[in-house]
């Protein structure tokens, strides 16, 4: 139960289910997502404005401590598919989301592709920082 009147980043789970299974991601340290939308926007002739955004699906990101290959072999498994001809069939997210008052949200990331735009630093005494970045046609409450 959260402790809060609101959110934290620890009320947060997020699981990943790529083409291939269950994608366990070790030392998940931040999460973010952001809906992408089309503006529209109209000027009647009368002098009203109106306006609409038009759902163009979510992007968004894993921030890691690599504390294991998982995120590797995951995107290297997507990347072996490609160039032997296949197209790998897009994942699913689900972020579940415990509410103050102790309720959980749902949400699903549907049509989700993957990249794994920083596969690390490699340094003396450092953590090795990983981001996994992603795109979803659609997320919905579930």
């Amino acid at each position: 139960m959260a402790g809060n009147t609101f959110s934290v980043g620890r009320d947060s789970q997020v699981v990943v289910l790529g083409p291939f299974g269950r994608v366990d991601l070790a030392h998940v340290t931040g999460f973010e997502s952001r809906q992408i939308t089309s503006s529209v926007r109209v000027q009647r002739i009368d002098g009203t404005h109106l306006g609409a955004e038009l759902p163009k699906g979510w992007e968004g990101q894993f921030d890691l401590e690599r504390g294991s290959s998982v995120a590797d072999d995951f995107v290297a498994q997507l990347e072996q598919q490609y160039y032997a001809g296949t197209t790998p069939a897009p994942g699913t997210l689900y972020q579940y989301i415990t509410e103050s008052d102790g309720s959980t949200s749902t949400y699903q990331f549907d049509g989700v592709v993957f990249r794994l735009s920083h596969a690390g630093q490699w340094r003396g005494d450092s953590s090795v920082k990983q981001r996994l970045e992603f795109f979803a046609t659609s997320r919905a409450r579930v």
